[in-house]
């Protein structure tokens, strides 16, 4: 009889388990729902208002709207047609989805891989859609040399890559800041 009690029990406590780290992924699946909703929100808007390659004046040449379709990666890049930056991207995207697993009980961590995921999402959204991503942000910061390139204004984006964005400098700052303080084999654990 014990053998059957003590199974019964283990039975009981392994959904538990199973009900505690659904609960830990809520949030991280929640703010990569917003994520992509939003960006695909915001570029169906933009497809429908804007007119490609005219600027539109938000706060003077600070921020302004601009449709361009972006046929390659970040920042203007060209490492080969739509076909690599998808089967990239959608990589790159399992990766995330499996540190936000591995990270659940990590808050800081989950989250911020959560942005870098519901921005992956919304651009391999329109990859898959048009073999393009829609950019219409455009901001203009301080002029800055890159690898001897002179860049006069910031690359237009959308929603998706602010929240890659946002993302990789939570996850830098996190990881700068805060993972110093502990220990070797030490778990994590970022109250709120």
């Amino acid at each position: 009889m014990p053998d059957i009690a003590s199974s019964a029990k283990k039975k009981k406590r392994m959904p538990k388990k199973v009900c505690a780290d659904i609960k830990k992924l809520i949030v991280p699946s929640l703010i990569l729902i917003v994520v992509a909703l939003a960006d695909q929100l915001t570029k169906i808007w933009a497809v429908a208002e804007l007119i490609e390659g005219e600027t539109y004046q938000v706060i003077g040449g600070f921020f302004q709207f601009k449709l361009i379709y972006n046929e390659g990666g970040a920042m203007g890049t060209n490492f080969g047609g739509p076909a690599f930056y998808l089967i990239s991207a959608i990589a790159i995207l399992i990766l995330v989805f499996y540190f936000i697993y591995a990270n659940r009980t990590q808050k800081f961590i989950a989250n911020s891989m959560a942005l870098i995921a519901g921005g992956a999402v919304g651009n391999i959204i329109d990859r898959v859609q048009a073999g393009r991503v829609v950019d219409f942000l455009d901001v203009d910061f301080f002029d800055f040399n890159m690898f001897g390139r002179i860049i006069e204004r910031w690359w237009t984006f959308n929603i998706a890559d602010a929240a890659i964005t946002v993302g990789i400098i939570i996850l830098m700052v996190f990881i700068l800041f805060f993972s110093k303080r502990l220990q070797p084999n030490q778990p994590v654990s970022v109250e709120d």
